[in-house]
């Protein structure tokens, strides 16, 4: 029999739904295969971790230039950000 191959992670640092689904690869695949293939998984996975939502990006990009010129306020208390025909719509949240 051959070595088992070394995890690029440890099992201890793993959450819940991690474990499961290594569990699961364990199962179906097999324990060597399983570990590389969670391995790799789990490697693309915290390199994506630091990625921007790009939701997000966009909207702050759409914004930046109102708040430069001083035609955007951003209530206190929040704000609803929402689509409008080829615009964003920044208002206060309704209370309900």
């Amino acid at each position: 029999m051959g070595r088992k191959p070394a995890p690029m992670f440890s099992e201890k640092t793993l959450k819940k739904g991690e474990i499961r689904k290594l569990n699961a690869l364990k199962k179906s695949l097999g324990d060597d295969i399983a570990i590389r293939a969670f391995g790799e998984w789990y490697s693309v996975r915290k390199s994506a971790a630091g990625d921007t939502d790009k939701n997000a990006a966009v909207i702050a990009d759409a914004l930046q230039p109102l708040i430069a010129r001083n035609k955007l306020r951003i209530p206190r208390g929040g704000y609803v950000v929402r689509r409008g025909r080829g615009r964003v719509i920044v208002e206060r949240p309704r209370a309900d």
